[in-house]
């Protein structure tokens, strides 16, 4: 059962071997928290701040480093679920009797996702969404006291960490529910960008095919990578 699962602890993050999304989807529902997306970026840089909040949470492997670590522990059936597809699968599951509030990306992307979600998920409650952008702790304090009155049971933040799970952390202590940080899931959802194609999404090469079509992106983060892989060789996380 979901309740049963244990987290693995690497590099002192708390995250769950999930061997199935349902499995991440069930134990959300037994527990409400902050499910938070892990990869080899926030192990590798983690810190007493992001522990906080990931560990009393839901920490899944969302990245092909945090997979090869777990199974480097010895749980070979773990898989990887990207948060890109989590929180879709979420709102399947839940738009017929869950009420839903979104946060998060330029105001015409926050504005296409909730028009194509209505036209996809005829009927969704969405009682109120937001740019992820925000001026000044009174704005932040505004959207978090707003979230507490309107009680929704799913909140979906895209705003890229740590932004948005320590925005995330401060919202559930005042209104507990399901929460996901989303990253940039809204700006490809709403199609202002794009994703890998299949075949790379299937051989957990979306991290490569990003780094070919944005090679800025190899050279910031090649030296992360080696580090990460040299650390599983050696099973040191």
């Amino acid at each position: 059962m979901a309740s049963e699962i244990k987290r693995v602890f690497l590099n002192g993050v708390g995250i769950f071997p999930f061997t199935h999304e349902s499995q991440i989807l069930d134990y959300a529902e037994q527990h409400k928290g902050i499910l938070a997306a892990v990869n080899a970026e926030k192990i590798l840089h983690a810190t007493d701040q992001t522990r906080a909040v990931i560990n009393p949470n839901i920490g899944y492997c969302d990245g092909l480093g945090a997979l090869l670590a777990l199974r480097r522990k010895g749980y070979k059936d773990a898989v990887k679920v990207p948060g890109v597809e989590l929180w879709l699968k979420i709102v399947a599951r839940h738009y017929r009797d869950r009420s839903f509030y979104l946060i998060g990306g330029k105001q015409e992307v926050i504005d296409k996702t909730v028009e194509r979600l209505r036209q996809e998920y005829p009927g969704i409650n969405i009682v109120a969404y937001r740019n992820g952008f925000i001026a000044d702790d009174n704005e932040r304090q505004q959207l978090i006291d707003d979230v507490a009155q309107r009680k929704p049971d799913i909140v979906f933040v895209a705003m890229g960490s740590p932004r948005q799970e320590l925005l995330m952390s401060e919202m559930q202590q005042r209104h507990s529910a399901i929460y996901q940080g989303l990253g940039g899931s809204f700006d490809i959802y709403s199609g202002a960008r794009k994703r890998a194609p299949k075949w790379w999404l299937d051989h957990n090469l979306e991290f490569a095919y990003r780094c070919l079509t944005q090679p800025r992106r190899l050279f910031l983060r090649a030296p992360h990578l080696l580090r990460m892989a040299w650390r599983i060789l050696i099973n040191d996380l």
